[in-house]
C-alpha cells in the first residue's frame, strides 16, 4: 500500500510539475509565439489574450473540475486533465493565427488549472489528515519548483529549437504520465466498487487510439503528409470546409463508436470512461451555479489581468465587467440557497478551519504576486537595466526558497501544527517585505561576502522560504475541515482564492504605487532644465527618474508586507491545529 501511495504520488507531482512549467515558460517563447502570428513586439497588448486565456481556463472551471472529481473519482479526473493539457499543447504547437495559440493556451489551462485541486484531493484520499502534511508539501513544492524550472527549461528549448517545440514535448510526457496512472490501479473512494478489479476493454481502448491518433494528425496536419499524392487525401476539405477532412471524420467517427461502445454493460471487463455512470454524476452537479460562477471568476480575471501592471491597475472594461460579475455572484448565492445539489455548499464552509484557508490565502496571493512582479522591475531600474535575464535571476533567488520551504512546511505541520508553521512562514514573509522598504538603487548590487553574494540575497531568500511554509499547512487546514466527498471542491476554492488575491492584490497595490511614482516625478525637473545641451541623454533626470521607482516599490513592498502580515494573523487565528488533535470533519 506504502509503495503504491508513493508511486501515486510520484506521477501526480510529476503531472502538477509540468503543467506548472509550461504555465511559467510563456514568460520566454511569447515573443517568438507574437512574431510567428504576426504581431509585432511593440503591439503587446495584441498578445495579451494569450496569458489571459490561459488563466481563464486556470481558474474558471477549477469548482467544477474539483466537484467532479468528488463525485467521478480523482484518477480519472487527473487522466482527464492531463488529456485536455495536451490537446491544448497540440493546438499550441500547431497554431499559425493568434485565434489557434489563444484557443491552445485556453485548453492548457483548463486542463493544467484541474490537475493542482485534484491531486490535493488525491493526497487527502490517500493519507489520513495526521500524515498528509508531507505529502500535500510535496505537490506545493513541484508546483512552485516549476516556477523555477519552466523559464530555465523554455530558455534551453529555445536555444536549440523553435517554441512549437516546448509544446510538441509535452504530448509525450502526458501520455506517459496517463498510462503511469492506469498502470497504478488505483481505486478512488467516489467511485470504489466491490468486488474483484476487472481488466480494461481492449475494444475501448483501440477505439480510444484511433480516435486519439486520427485526432492529433487532423490538428497538426504534417506538410510531409498533407504533400503526399496518396496520403494526402486524408486531408481534403469536404463542402469547402478546411477543418472538415475524412481523417477529421475518421477521428469523430471512432470517438462516437467508443462512447456508443461503452455505453453497453460490461461483464468481464470494466469500461474505459465510465460513461454509463456520466449521467448520474452530470444530475449531482449544479451546472446553472458552475456557469455564473465562471462567469464572475471571468470578469475579474478579464478586469485585473489584461491590464500592464506596469502603466494600469486595471482594464477599462472593468467597468461593465465587474458589474456583471457582482451579478452573477449574486445570482450564485441566490442559485446555491435553492438547487437540490449546490455546487458549493455553505455549510462547507463554516468551519474556521475552512473560510480562514481561503481567507489567508487571498491574502498571501497579493503578496506573492507583488514579489513575481516587482522584484524583477526593481532589478531592471537599477542594477541590470539593459538584461531581462539579470532581472529574472535575481527573482530566482526567492523562488528557488519557495519549493524547499513547501516540502519543510509540510514536514513540520505534522509536528507543530497547520496554525504554527503558516503563521510562522507569513511572518518571516511579512519581515523580508519590511526589510526590502529600506532598499536603495544599489542593494542588489551592493557586495557581501563572495563577489557573486549580496546583502539582498538573504531577504529574498527568507521571503520565498516563507510563502512555501504556509502552502500545505493552508492546503491541510481547508482539507481537514471538511467532509471526504467535498476534498475536490475545498481544494479547488484554496487554489482559486490565491489566484484571486494575487490579481485583485496587485491590481491595489500597482495603484497606489503609480499614484505615488506620478506624484514624485511631477516635482522633477525637466530635463531640458536639468540638461539644456542634451536633453534627451540626461544622467541628473535618469537618475530622478530611478529614485522614484524604487520610491514606488518601496510602496508595494508595504503592501505586500502588511498582505502577509495579514496572513500570518489570520493563520494563527483560524487554521486548524495539529493534525493528532483534530475533531472529527463536518458529516
Amino acid at each position: 500500500m506504502n509503495t503504491r501511495r508513493r508511486w501515486i504520488l510520484a506521477i501526480a507531482a510529476a503531472a502538477v510539475l509540468v503543467a506548472a512549467m509550461d504555465t511559467y515558460v510563456i514568460v520566454l517563447a511569447l515573443p517568438a509565439i507574437m512574431a510567428d502570428v504576426g504581431i509585432g513586439v511593440d503591439q503587446l497588448q495584441a498578445a495579451t489574450p494569450i496569458v489571459s486565456g490561459f488563466l481563464l481556463g486556470y481558474v474558471v472551471v477549477m469548482p467544477l473540475l474539483g466537484r467532479l472529481s468528488d463525485l467521478y473519482g480523482r484518477r480519472p479526473l487527473v487522466i482527464l486533465c492531463l488529456g485536455v493539457f495536451a490537446a491544448g499543447s497540440l493546438v499550441t504547437a500547431s497554431a499559425t493565427d493568434l485565434g489557434s495559440v489563444v484557443a491552445g493556451r485556453t485548453l492548457q489551462g483548463l486542463g493544467g488549472g484541474g490537475l493542482v485541486p485534484v491531486t490535493l484531493a488525491l493526497v487527502a484520499d490517500l493519507w489520513p489528515a495526521d500524515r498528509r502534511g508531507l505529502p500535500l508539501g510535496v505537490i506545493g513544492g513541484v508546483q512552485e519548483l516549476g516556477s523555477v524550472l519552466g523559464p530555465l527549461y523554455g530558455g534551453l528549448i529555445l536555444s536549440i529549437a523553435p517554441w512549437q517545440t516546448i509544446f510538441w514535448l509535452s504530448l509525450p510526457v502526458a501520455g506517459v504520465l496517463a498510462l503511469g496512472l492506469v498502470a497504478s490501479g488505483a481505486r478512488d473512494r467516489a467511485v470504489r466498487a466491490p468486488g474483484p478489479r476487472r481488466p480494461l476493454d481492449w475494444i475501448s481502448i483501440v477505439l480510444a487510439g484511433i480516435a486519439g491518433v486520427a485526432g492529433c494528425l487532423s490538428i497538426a496536419s504534417p506538410g510531409g503528409l498533407r504533400g503526399n499524392a496518396t496520403i494526402g487525401v486524408a486531408y481534403s476539405a469536404l463542402g469547402g470546409l478546411v477543418w472538415l477532412t475524412p481523417i477529421a471524420l475518421v477521428a469523430a467517427g471512432a470517438a462516437a463508436a467508443l462512447i456508443l461502445w461503452e455505453l453497453r454493460d460490461h461483464h468481464s471487463t470494466r469500461g474505459l470512461l465510465a460513461v454509463r455512470t456520466l449521467p448520474a454524476v452530470a444530475g449531482a452537479v449544479d451546472w446553472q451555479g458552475a456557469v455564473l460562477l465562471g462567469v464572475a471568476l471571468s470578469t475579474i480575471i478579464v478586469s485585473f489581468s489584461a491590464e500592464d501592471p506596469a502603466t494600469g491597475a486595471i482594464s477599462p472594461a472593468a467597468l461593465w465587467l465587474l458589474p456583471l460579475g457582482a451579478v452573477s455572484a449574486a445570482g450564485f448565492v441566490i442559485r446555491e440557497r435553492r438547487a437540490r445539489h449546490p455546487l458549493i455548499a455553505a455549510a462547507e464552509l463554516r468551519s474556521p478551519g475552512a473560510y480562514g484557508a481561503l481567507l489567508t490565502n487571498l491574502a498571501v496571493g497579493a503578496a506573492l504576486m507583488a514579489a513575481l512582479l516587482d522584484i524583477p522591475v526593481l532589478a531592471r531600474a537599477t542594477v541590470d537595466p539593459n538584461s531581462q535575464l539579470g532581472a529574472a535571476l535575481v527573482l530566482l533567488r526567492l523562488l528557488v526558497g519557495v519549493p524547499v520551504g513547501a516540502v519543510a512546511g509540510g514536514w513540520l505541520s505534522q509536528r507543530l501544527g497547520n496554525r504554527v508553521v503558516a503563521a510562522a512562514g507569513m511572518a518571516i514573509t511579512a519581515a523580508a517585505f519590511f526589510a526590502m522598504t529600506g532598499w536603495t538603487a544599489t542593494t542588489l548590487g551592493d557586495p557581501f561576502g563572495p563577489g557573486w553574494l549580496h546583502p539582498s540575497d538573504p531577504v529574498l531568500v527568507a521571503c520565498g522560504l516563507g510563502f512555501g511554509l504556509a502552502i500545505a499547512p493552508v492546503n491541510a487546514s481547508m482539507l481537514a475541515s471538511v467532509r471526504d466527498q467535498m476534498h475536490g471542491l475545498a481544494a479547488a476554492l484554496v487554489v482559486v482564492a490565491r489566484m484571486i488575491g494575487m490579481l485583485v492584490g496587485i491590481s491595489i497595490l500597482t495603484a497606489v504605487s503609480l499614484h505615488i511614482f506620478y506624484t514624485t516625478a511631477s516635482a522633477f525637473p525637466s530635463p531640458s532644465a536639468l540638461c539644456p545641451t542634451s536633453p534627451l541623454n540626461c544622467p541628473p533626470y535618469e537618475r530622478d527618474v530611478t529614485a522614484a521607482i524604487v520610491t514606488e516599490l518601496r510602496a508595494v513592498f508595504l503592501g505586500a508586507g502588511i498582505c502577509a502580515g495579514l496572513a500570518a494573523m489570520l493563520s494563527a487565528l483560524l487554521l486548524r491545529g495539529r493534525p493528532d488533535r483534530l475533531a472529527p470533519a463536518a458529516s
